[in-house]
């Protein structure tokens, strides 16, 4: 069993109104684990948000790519890139938090995604797995070392996550209900499989309740 220490926070990935229903990038349901997250983030003193926040002819839209269609892969200089829907377009309403989000004591919102030429699904690195977004310097300056997970999308940005994170030294759960999947092709269970690998706790929001006693 552990305890909710001050050297832990809680890290809200992109609960944006593009990735809920009705949004540009919807995400399946997305909108119901906001109560969730709300009542997780009063259980902790830190919390930080991440934004996804792209120039509006990011790399990442299939808009930008003539002939190409939303969910096609392309090569670019990083790797391979799979093309989105236009969408969280800084300065849009797309891009701002679920008016349903409630955690007015989040110390951080880190934005993501703002380099035109590279996607980034991790709030740790850029696509290209070496661009930092700072975010390992931050928390090392405020002494936070453990990481509970949630938000969107349970198979990308979450699972970049936890997967750089654990690889950056610190400890990553994921609280697998307040998080939803796009489900894009093998997705879920690839990012199973890479939680198994680089050992990532998932649990449920209630088993952390009562871990965190």
């Amino acid at each position: 069993m552990f305890t909710l220490t001050p050297t832990d926070a809680l890290l809200v990935i992109d609960v944006q109104n593009d990735f809920c229903p009705g949004g540009a990038l919807a995400v399946e349901r997305g909108d119901e684990i906001i109560p969730l997250i709300n009542l997780l983030g009063r259980r902790f003193e830190h919390v930080i948000l991440t934004q996804d926040w792209h120039p509006a002819d990011h790399i990442s839209f299939a808009s930008r790519h003539p002939g190409k269609q939303p969910f096609e892969t392309i090569e670019v200089a990083y790797g391979n890139q799979t093309l989105w829907p236009d969408h969280c377009v800084r300065g849009t309403p797309g891009a701002e938090f679920h008016p349903g989000l409630d955690i007015p004591h989040a110390e951080l919102i880190l934005r993501k995604g703002f380099r035109r030429e590279i996607d980034s699904y991790s709030a740790f690195l850029e696509d290209d797995h070496t661009t930092p977004t700072g975010l390992a310097g931050y928390l090392r300056e405020r002494g936070l070392q453990r990481l509970f997970l949630c938000g969107l999308a349970y198979d990308f940005c979450v699972r970049f996550s936890a997967i750089d994170g654990t690889a950056t030294g610190f400890e990553c759960i994921v609280i697998e209900d307040a998080t939803r999947a796009v489900g894009l092709g093998e997705s879920i269970g690839s990012t199973q499989r890479h939680f198994a690998d680089a050992r990532v706790l998932q649990l449920t929001a209630r088993e952390v309740k009562n871990e965190l006693g």
